[in-house]
């Protein structure tokens, strides 16, 4: 059985915890990080397959981190590592994507959506969180020509 190395940062151990519990599982082995240069340092070390990092953290926000670990992969100094950003509200899109990372979660969190986040990054793949995207409202109704 494959088992992936899930970092989670946050300067919040209440958020670190509740990440850890939807989390869990035997095919995921959690490790904990309070802060950016402790995660950067981590992911440098090698073996970590996803970090979910939340936009807020300490002296080091989750945007400088992403960007941070994007630049040691860009000349060698890290191996390529997905990156799951936790988002405080919607408009923080553009902030997730700017930075480079591979997918995001808005919260509050919910258990079903970060499981499936993390599984699809964890596949390769992206992930967009569109739980609290607004309706297309259309002018003059739906029978407007």
């Amino acid at each position: 059985m494959f088992v992936a190395t899930v970092l989670l940062v946050s300067d919040l151990a209440s958020l670190r915890r509740e990440l850890e519990t939807m989390l869990a599982g035997p095919d995921l082995l959690i490790e904990e990080s309070s802060n950016g240069p402790e995660a950067i340092e981590r992911v440098k070390r090698g073996d970590v397959d996803l970090v979910v990092v939340d936009l807020q953290v300490g002296a080091m926000g989750g945007m400088a981190i992403t960007m941070e670990l994007r630049n040691l992969e860009s000349y060698g100094g890290a191996d390529p590592v997905s990156v799951l950003m936790l988002l405080d509200r919607r408009p923080d899109v553009f902030l997730a994507r700017r930075s480079g990372a591979d997918g995001f979660v808005v919260k509050p969190l919910d258990p079903q959506r970060m499981r499936s986040a993390v599984r699809a990054l964890l596949r390769g793949e992206g992930y967009e969180d569109e739980s609290l995207r607004p309706a297309t409202v259309r002018v003059g109704g739906p029978h407007a020509e």
